[in-house]
């Protein structure tokens, strides 16, 4: 029998291997690389740290050369979350795409050639895919993220991408248990809480999660969701219910038997941070039963990494934290970097056949095409791309591009493009009393005919069933120009509008590559 109360050294660095933090800047600072070589076993990689492929192969190649068996982590799913091309747009489109097509051989070659293209670049953990079920179709935070609504169809899909992104190497991490699909909140402000009993939460939630661990899923994300059916108190994170006796817990138990690694979402998000605080909360994921803290998409500093491990530190000493727990944790860290070791990294991508046209192809698949009374006629000249733009959530972020106007410009020279959101309808409102227009669409669709002028209209919408603000834009413009084409690059919940309507199932830059072809005539998503 294993004797623990070990030495304080020991104890240190079970502390620091549990931790997955980020930093700043595209190389990797001292203080990182002196933590590796300290214990730290794993290592978050954000859009600020990659600049290329290039670029991003030599960080890993310095932290792999301190620690071979280094845990680097992305939080890539393609479409609209990606950090490898968070300057330019993914290049794969994203879950609801791939579902919207539902060929389980095209998602899994698709994560495939994702999962190359990590290893090529030295990454060997993504925080993908997401297995939540979007049945809440006014969910803020997940959307074109999931495969879809039906349990399943994610299901299927969840345990096909694990298998192309651990085909290539790179350890999948399915998200975010159990399950976000059916939240109003986004946990990066507030804590969510679903309503739903023990039966409807194993009837769909839960199923895309069990098809993850039937197809070896190395890794699970944990929820910042209040599930009361489950734990009245704790949300998923810190909940052991939810952790060792939902996922751990053997088939036997009404468990899902999962013995690989769990990670935490980002614990700065608001729904741990602003009732636990960090340190805390830290404590309490490892205690229920999380194996790796994920930090750093705010929070990038030394100062992060070295209050964290003193906190699970006090807290093995303080009796909160059993020294056996951290241990155990810091085991399965070092269990799947060992792994990654063997099956991940620069040669795993070499034994595989690129597919560089794989995003593009599904992505041309995944478009739903309606068109309007009168045959369509694509324009023979340059276009107004008109932008009706939400504001993202923090997991997309806004520095993303995103919309069809670039790809238009390109085919069609001499497009023109803007972009309005909601404080522009309730601006154009103020400065045109005269519209008589409570909520200022008509104000606003005036500025969008003037900048116009004769040109085609293309209005490029994002959930447009969630933002009144948007539809009302968007049934004022058509009722002024009926010929206007309608991109609709989030959950196509709203029934087709237009001369032509297009619906992407996700924004990605693909997405709008594959649009811009219809719209001028070309290649027809088939």
């Amino acid at each position: 029998m294993t004797t623990f109360a070990r030495g304080s050294a020991t104890l240190t660095r079970d502390a620091l291997a549990v931790l997955q933090p980020g930093f700043a800047g595209t190389t990797a600072p001292d203080w990182l690389l002196r933590r590796l070589g300290e214990g730290l076993g794993s290592v978050g990689i954000f859009g600020r740290n990659v600049v290329s492929s290039e670029q991003l192969a030599a960080l890993t190649a310095q932290l792999r050369a301190e620690r071979d068996d280094v845990l680097v982590a992305i939080d890539e799913e393609g479409g609209d979350v990606t950090r490898m091309e968070v300057r330019t747009g993914s290049s794969f489109p994203g879950n609801l795409a791939l579902g919207a097509v539902d060929d389980t051989a095209l998602t899994e070659a698709v994560a495939r050639e994702l999962g190359r293209r990590l290893a090529e670049c030295g990454v060997n953990l993504d925080w993908a895919p997401s297995a939540d079920v979007n049945s809440n179709p006014d969910n803020p935070v997940i959307g074109v993220r999931a495969f879809g609504a039906a349990p399943g169809l994610v299901a299927r899909h969840t345990a096909a991408y694990v298998r192309g992104l651990q085909g290539a190497g790179v350890a999948a991490c399915t998200k975010h248990f159990p399950g976000h699909g059916d939240t109003a909140i986004d946990s990066h402000h507030a804590l969510p809480r679903i309503d739903a009993d023990l039966d409807t939460l194993a009837a769909r939630e839960l199923v895309p999660f069990r098809a993850a661990v039937a197809a070896g899923t190395k890794a699970v994300m944990s929820a910042h969701i209040l599930l009361p059916a489950l734990d009245p108190t704790l949300p998923a994170t810190l909940s052991p219910a939810a952790l060792h006796g939902l996922l751990r817990a053997p088939a036997t138990e009404g468990g899902l038997g999962f013995e690989g690694l769990i990670v935490t979402d980002g614990m700065e998000m608001r729904a741990i941070s602003a009732a636990y605080g960090i340190e805390r909360g830290s404590a309490l994921a490892i205690a229920a039963g999380a194996d790796a803290i994920c930090v750093g998409g705010g929070l990038s500093d030394e100062d992060t990494v070295l209050r964290l491990r003193d906190a699970l530190v006090a807290a093995v000493r303080a009796g909160e934290l059993p020294e056996e727990r951290l241990a155990d944790a810091a085991a399965r860290v070092r269990a799947l970097g060992d792994w990654a070791r063997h099956a991940g990294g620069p040669g795993a991508a070499q034994g595989i056949a690129p597919a560089p046209e794989a995003g593009l192809r599904a992505a041309r698949r995944a478009l739903r095409i309606t068109r309007g009374e009168r045959p369509y006629e694509p324009p023979a000249g340059p276009v107004f791309v008109a932008a009706f733009t939400p504001v993202a959530n923090i997991a997309v972020g806004d520095e993303t591009p995103w919309g069809v106007a670039a790809e238009l410009a390109r085919l069609l020279p001499g497009t023109g493009t803007a972009t309005y959101g909601r404080q522009d309808v309730e601006e154009a409102a103020e400065a045109a009393e005269a519209a008589e227009a409570a909520e200022g669409a008509p104000a606003l669709i005036a500025n969008v005919l003037g900048e116009a002028a004769d040109r085609r209209i293309v209005a490029v919408v994002r959930d447009v069933h969630r933002h009144p603000w948007m539809a009302g834009a968007l049934d004022t413009l058509l009722a002024a120009r009926p010929d206007t084409v309608v991109v609709e690059m989030g959950v196509p919940q709203a029934p087709p509008t237009g001369a032509l309507h297009i619906a992407t199932h996700g924004a990605a830059r693909v997405c709008g590559v594959a649009a811009a072809e219809v719209i001028t005539g070309g290649v027809a998503g088939r």
